[in-house]
């Protein structure tokens, strides 16, 4: 009887023991995952309070400066030669040759285009044997007049005769001079059949080939100067009263996208397009930089007003919705500012802040979307380095 009894609570105990463990497992678990949860949280408000600390360097900032901004009516045009030429056949003739190619370089009097010269030079030929008859003609009238003038003298011949003789002189005078105009003409048609460039230039289209029939007056090939580009331009006539000539014109050329052209403004068409209503100035450029091809669209802008004023380039410029704003840098903490903008210089793609910024503030040349406010900003580089911060500007024309 005893030993059943002892055998009885020792299961019991075991029991009590075994549902003991599970509950003392579960606290512990339950203590680790708030502890995880403790951390986490702890850490993340550490990252929230301690932005990452920026490093920039020269290159990614801005120190703002008062520069002149330029505004003015807008022009649009295209490239064209001042000395063009549209060489066109004088004489009606068979092509024979084409000399010169498209692109090709000429000097003043070089052979272009040769035309067939047989019937032409025949033409010549007959002019030149009837200039040579009619100068015969001529002596031999000039000789009966000198003697009907002795037998008159004489009074072997009669008044009558010698007026008649006289007449006969001065027509064959008068058939000489016709006979040189035509040999003279003829030569002039026989020098024709070879067409020569007017001038030191470029052949810019060729019209014809060898074989084609040309008539007086059909374009063979067009010649241009390259070194007299000038930029021919419109400008609305509502803006017209702003353009003088004199004034300074900023503009681009499609096809050189990266440079910006200067020119002078030399003459202003004193009538506007009937249609467009448009102005015609002539631009001539200033800077020494020609571009080489003609026909080639441009826009830009007549520098008729000049006023100072601080500029940020577009990509310094954060927009959100309807707001501008900039990323300054001040006491080595980044603060997004919100801008007033002003006009935007279509040459350049700046515009002009009126309110939010001040001269000799530096702020970040191309902000991304990563930056925080109150972030810590530490150059790099030496002291040198810092120095040269305060003496990055922004070029207008850049």
């Amino acid at each position: 009887m005893l030993r059943k009894t002892l055998l009885a609570v020792a299961i019991a105990s075991t029991l009590v023991a075994c549902a003991k463990a599970p509950q003392e497992t579960n606290k512990a678990s339950a203590s680790a995952v708030a502890s995880a949860s403790s951390a986490s949280a702890k850490s993340d408000a550490k990252d929230t309070a301690a932005p990452v600390k920026l490093i920039i360097a020269n290159e990614d900032v801005l120190n703002l400066q008062s520069n002149a901004l330029a505004s003015g009516p807008v022009v649009i045009g295209s490239i064209q030669p001042e000395l063009k030429a549209d060489l066109r056949a004088e004489v009606s003739s068979v092509v024979l040759q084409v000399l010169k190619e498209n692109g090709e370089s000429v000097k003043r009097g070089d052979a272009i285009v040769r035309l067939d010269e047989t019937s032409i030079r025949d033409n010549l030929n007959s002019a030149n044997d009837a200039a040579r008859n009619a100068a015969l003609a001529l002596e031999q009238a000039e000789r009966n007049l000198q003697r009907l003038k002795t037998l008159r003298a004489s009074g072997m011949t009669s008044m009558q005769a010698l007026d008649d003789a006289e007449v006969r002189r001065n027509a064959a005078q008068s058939e000489v001079s016709a006979a040189k105009a035509r040999a003279v003409q003829a030569q002039q048609q026989l020098q024709r059949t070879v067409v020569r460039a007017p001038f030191d230039g470029v052949i810019s289209e060729r019209k014809v080939s060898a074989g084609d029939t040309a008539s007086a007056g059909k374009e063979l090939v067009k010649v241009i100067d390259p070194s007299s580009m000038r930029f021919v331009g419109r400008v609305s006539a509502d803006k017209i009263g702003m353009v003088k000539s004199g004034q300074a014109v900023s503009f681009r050329i499609n096809g050189y996208a990266q440079q910006e052209f200067r020119g002078k403004i030399t003459r202003i068409n004193p009538s506007a397009n009937d249609v467009t209503r448009q102005v015609e100035v002539l631009v001539a450029f200033s800077d020494g930089k020609l571009p080489r091809v003609a026909g080639l669209y441009a826009e830009g802008n007549i520098e008729a007003e000049s006023v100072s004023a601080l500029i940020l380039p577009e990509a310094a410029i954060v927009k959100s919705g309807d707001k501008s704003f900039a990323w300054l840098i001040k006491s080595a903490k980044l603060n997004k500012v919100e801008l007033a903008l002003g006009s935007r210089d279509v040459r350049t793609g700046n515009y002009e802040v009126r309110k939010g910024v001040s001269a000799g503030d530096v702020v970040m040349r191309n902000p991304n979307s990563s930056l925080k406010e109150g972030q810590t900003v530490e150059m790099t580089g030496s002291a040198s380095s810092k120095t040269a911060l305060a003496k990055t500007t922004l070029a207008m024309g850049n």
